[in-house]
């Protein structure tokens, strides 16, 4: 089952599926894990709770479709992630360690991601939130703080490979990496971090804000060569 390779290494995450069609183009480039982004804070949504739900049901056997949002309470995320009928969530606000216990006790079968926000002088705190939260989550995804927006995450920009590395070797659970990747500069990333799976957003997508599938098909390429090297 994909859905059991969630905690393994090589997995490739795209984020910010858009409706049904961009989904099967995705999938058939080879993306393993596809991200609904609900409930934000600074970003809007590309899709409803329900059209997400509906893309759920009619691809869920071909790949893992995951929730991604800024909710902090247990009972709404998963009420959302139940109503997308998905068994990840990827966790980008601040949530406090009760609340991924209540989230535990809620769905104990749901795949927990939760971010680290790079902001550039932040290591030491990173390093404590990892030790702090790896018993109650089942892996981490690394991304970039935008101080112009305040956004946490999918900013699009890059941050210090050398914080997310530290972050991989300091962590008992996996470390997918995000922030600014395409595939122009995957291939170095993977090597520079060796993460456990990568994750891209608007490093695919056209000024349409649509994937493109040159690049999807790209991205997929540069990531399995890239974790073939590091021996992923």
């Amino acid at each position: 089952m994909i859905a059991e390779r969630a905690g393994g290494q090589g997995l490739i995450h795209v984020a910010g599926v858009i409706d049904a069609a961009e989904a099967e183009m995705l999938i058939d480039c080879g993306f393993t894990h596809l991200g609904f982004p609900l409930v934000l804070d600074h970003h809007a949504e590309d899709l409803s709770p329900e059209a997400a739900g509906a893309i759920v049901a009619a691809l869920g056997a071909r790949a893992t479709f995951f929730l991604i949002t800024y909710l902090s309470e247990a009972t709404n995320i998963a009420a959302l992630a139940g109503k997308l009928q998905v068994g990840m969530v990827q966790l980008h606000g601040e949530i406090a360690p009760t609340e991924l216990r209540r989230l535990r006790a809620l769905v104990p079968h749901l795949r927990i991601i939760k971010s680290l926000i790079v902001r550039g002088d932040n290591l030491e705190a990173l390093i404590e939130e990892v030790g702090r939260l790896a018993p109650l989550v089942d892996s981490f995804i690394t991304d970039t703080f935008d101080p112009l927006t305040g956004a946490r995450g999918a900013t699009g920009k890059t941050h210090d490979r050398a914080v997310s590395r530290r972050l991989v070797e300091a962590s008992p659970k996996p470390v997918i990496l995000a922030g600014g990747l395409n595939p122009g500069n995957l291939r170095e990333a993977v090597l520079a971090v060796r993460p456990a799976g990568v994750d891209v957003h608007t490093g695919i997508e056209g000024l349409d804000g649509r994937k493109r599938r040159d690049l999807s098909s790209r991205f997929v390429a540069e990531a399995r060569s890239a974790f073939a090297e590091i021996g992923g």
